[in-house]
């Protein structure tokens, strides 16, 4: 890749104010497929925050900050088509930096022009309301920008998130301060770029990488923002949202999950099975919505088993541009992480287990997916998230049962059912702790405009769909004595 640099950007820059500039300081950037170091990004930190922070502000006193909800939409839709013309460079660049196979990345790609292409049409369509009150006054409230946004973004799924926060930051008139993780800023980069061709005005995109601990902790801990989305790590979002409440910013926080998919003795188990073992294994197990749970009633465990096993032996892992099921995970530290979860499950039965083609790189940071069985409801990888492409199998007796494991995590992201009764997929719809619940099918294809978010440990706050516009706007109320 030759430095990592695309011919449209180069990795080692900034972006603040409109303007590219080389950091300082640079961080290396390895491709997961063979663990080799393949160029060098920028090291933000403290003092480009603080200048990316006064880029935003002054964008929001200038042509942004006067600009007509048509006028936002536009320019999203502009970023789409642009983003749709160059699919495949950007789906090349996201394989290479993540390390997901080829065709994950593409749609990966796809999915951040939809999400501009939705929010640009959705800019004019959110209103407000006009509120019956007392006699002589009308009463009514608008919709406005909170102001700048910050956006702390993993390395798992840079384009997505990407499409689903900054998109609908934008919609509502923010300007915005995007750190992407230091393990993968290629397509946000990029991302900038075409913002900056499709004709967003300067200072209200700016793009800062850096380590989390620096350019991240700055960023969260900021006087002059006025909301903070933030995707990753427990740990990491506690700490955010710490930082944030000293300033009194709201934030949306995304923090992973646990999810489980719950098969009763009716499910169609043909129609379940690509999605039992895809939801588990896409992008390595690295998805905060990965099915690692898979609940199967008794009378219905051994087929269910068996099947699932079978997949799992077909499995492939390797390189990214291979295109294979499975790629890299991300870091040589990730997969010391998930080896570790394995190690701790080593007392469970192995059902299924993938392999890693002889041609794979030595260096790669490659794991054979792995579908395991005899794990009670509290062992420990029935319980943590692992990241990686590692699947539990629980048996259950009834809805009861079900119910309780299922919600006996701390987690709540995404579940699913499947059940032919229709009733029982009421109950269960209703019951089941998760802020997203899919029934006979799981994950409804990304779903742009499905509202997404965790309940319990999993996060609060929704991204995508209009909801995600109410989070990064403010209601203001306004009331008229007229007589």
């Amino acid at each position: 890749m030759g430095n990592a640099t695309s011919g449209w950007f180069d990795s080692r820059e900034l972006f603040i104010g409109g303007n590219w500039s080389e950091a300082a300081d640079t961080l290396p950037l390895e491709n997961p497929s063979t663990g080799e170091e393949i160029g060098t990004i920028a090291r933000g930190g403290a003092g480009e925050i603080d200048a990316a922070v006064a880029a935003a502000r002054a964008a929001l006193d200038g042509p942004w900050g006067r600009a007509t909800a048509v006028e936002r939409g536009r320019v999203l839709v502009r970023i789409g088509q642009l983003v749709q013309e160059r699919i495949e460079d950007l789906a090349r660049l996201e394989a290479h930096d993540v390390g997901k196979p080829l065709t994950q990345a593409r749609n990966d790609a796809i999915a951040l022009a939809r999400y501009m292409e939705f929010y640009g049409g959705a800019a004019d369509k959110l209103m407000g309301e006009t509120i019956p009150y007392l006699d002589g006054y009308t009463v009514y409230t608008l919709r406005e920008p909170l102001g700048v946004t910050a956006h702390i973004i993993p390395w798992n799924y840079p384009m997505q998130i990407i499409g689903r926060s900054v998109g609908a930051a934008l919609c509502m008139g923010n300007a915005l301060v995007l750190k992407p993780a230091e393990e993968a800023c290629l397509t946000a980069l990029a991302f900038a770029r075409l913002a900056e061709e499709a004709g967003l005005p300067a200072g209200v995109l700016n793009v800062v990488p850096g380590l989390g601990e620096e350019a991240g902790a700055a960023l969260s801990a900021h006087p002059g923002i006025d909301h903070v989305s933030f995707t990753g790590s427990l740990s990491v979002g506690q700490a955010v949202q710490k930082a944030a409440g000293e300033n009194v910013v709201p934030v949306t926080l995304e923090l992973g999950g646990k999810s489980p998919q719950i098969l009763f003795e009716d499910a169609n188990v043909d129609a379940a099975l690509p999605f039992l073992v895809n939801a588990g294994i896409q992008n390595a197990g690295q998805t905060c919505s990965a099915s690692s749970r898979i609940l199967v009633q008794r009378a219905l465990f051994d087929e269910v088993a068996g099947r699932m096993a079978e997949r799992y032996g077909a499995l492939r892992v390797g390189p990214a541009m291979s295109d294979l099921e499975v790629g890299p995970l991300i870091s040589a530290r990730q997969k010391q992480i998930v080896e570790g979860y394995l190690r701790l499950g080593s007392d469970l039965e192995v059902l299924g287990e993938g392999r890693i083609v002889e041609d794979a790189p030595a260096g790669g940071h490659y794991v054979a997916p792995r579908l395991l069985s005899g794990a009670t409801p509290s062992h420990v990888l029935a319980q943590e998230e692992i990241f990686g492409p590692a699947q539990v199998l629980l048996p259950f007796e009834d809805e009861e049962e079900a119910v309780a494991i299922a919600n006996g995590t701390g987690l709540g992201l995404v579940a699913s059912v499947w059940t032919e009764n229709g009733a029982r997929q009421m109950r269960m719809v209703k019951r089941l702790r998760a802020g997203q619940v899919f029934v006979n099918n799981y994950g409804a294809g990304g779903g742009v405009e499905l509202p997404f978010g965790g309940v319990g440990k999993s996060g609060h706050g929704r991204e995508k769909g209009f909801e995600a516009l109410y989070a990064f706007s403010q209601l203001k109320t306004v009331a008229c004595l007229h007589g």
